[in-house]
C-alpha cells in the first residue's frame, strides 16, 4: 500500500515533493513568477534534489541560486546539466530521454514531451517529462510542458503513473480540453493536478475549464491552494 506523499504547488509548474524524509523540487520558478508570494528559501528548505523538465527560464527558475545555497543535486538532461555546471552548479546528475537513474531512496526517469528547450536561444537538449518512483509511494509524473501525443499510452504502460501534474495553459502547452482528453484516453490515474496556468495573462487564467472537462471521470482532480501541501497516497 502506498504511503503518504505531500505535494506543494508554488504556481506555474513549480512543485515540491516530500516523502519518507526526502524533499525534492521540480522546476523551481520562484523569482519572476507573478503568482509566487512565498520565500524561495522556505520553499527550498531541506531539499536534496532539483529535477528539471526542460531549459526554459520559467522552469529552470531559481535552480542555480538554490543549488548554490543548499548543495542540492540537479537532475536534468545532459545539455542542461552541462550548462548549469558552466554557471557554477557543483552537483549534477545528467540523463536523457528513456533513461532512469537511482538516487538515494527514489528513482527518476526522463520521458518524452513535445515542446522545446532553450535559454536565450541557447539550445538545451530535448524537453521531457519526469517520473519519480519510490518504495511504497505513488508513482508521480510531472509532464513538463507538452502537447498531447499518442505515445503517452506507452508512458502509462511502462511507468504506471498514479499522480500526474499536467499543463493546461494553452498557447505553449495543451489547452484544458486537450489535457482532459489526454487524461481520459491515455492514463488511469488516481489524481491529476493541473499546472502551467494562471501565472501570465496570455495563458489560461484558471483551472475551471479543465475541472469541468473531467467532471464525472474517476480520476480525482486536485487544484491545490498555492503554497499549501496536499497529501496523496
Amino acid at each position: 500500500m502506498a504511503s503518504i506523499m505531500n505535494i506543494t504547488w508554488f504556481g506555474h509548474s513549480a512543485f515540491r515533493l516530500d516523502f519518507d524524509g526526502h524533499a525534492i523540487l521540480i522546476d523551481p520558478f520562484f523569482t519572476g513568477n507573478p503568482v509566487f508570494t512565498g520565500d524561495p528559501g522556505n520553499a527550498s528548505k531541506g531539499i536534496s534534489h532539483i529535477l528539471l523538465t526542460h531549459g526554459h527560464s520559467d522552469h529552470v527558475g531559481d535552480t542555480i541560486a538554490i543549488a548554490g545555497k543548499t548543495g542540492a543535486k540537479v537532475v536534468a538532461n545532459f545539455e542542461i546539466c552541462m550548462w548549469l555546471a558552466s554557471q557554477g552548479v557543483k552537483h549534477i546528475d545528467p540523463m536523457n530521454l528513456g533513461g532512469t537513474i537511482e538516487e538515494d531512496g527514489f528513482s527518476v526517469s526522463l520521458v518524452r514531451a513535445d515542446h522545446s528547450s532553450s535559454d536565450q536561444n541557447i539550445p538545451l537538449g530535448n524537453p521531457g517529462g519526469i517520473i519519480v518512483k519510490a518504495p511504497d509511494q505513488p508513482v508521480v509524473y510531472h509532464m513538463g510542458d507538452t502537447e498531447i501525443f499518442s505515445d503517452m499510452a506507452l508512458i502509462h504502460e511502462l511507468h504506471q503513473p498514479e499522480i500526474a501534474m499536467i499543463p493546461i495553459g494553452d498557447r505553449f502547452t495543451m489547452s484544458p480540453r486537450t489535457a482532459a482528453l489526454a487524461v481520459r484516453r491515455y492514463f488511469t490515474l488516481k489524481a491529476v493536478i493541473p499546472c502551467h496556468y494562471g501565472s501570465f495573462p496570455i495563458i489560461e487564467p484558471t483551472a475551471d475549464a479543465f475541472v469541468e472537462a473531467l467532471r464525472g471521470h474517476p480520476t480525482r482532480v486536485i487544484v491545490p491552494p498555492m503554497g499549501e501541501a496536499v497529501a496523496v497516497s
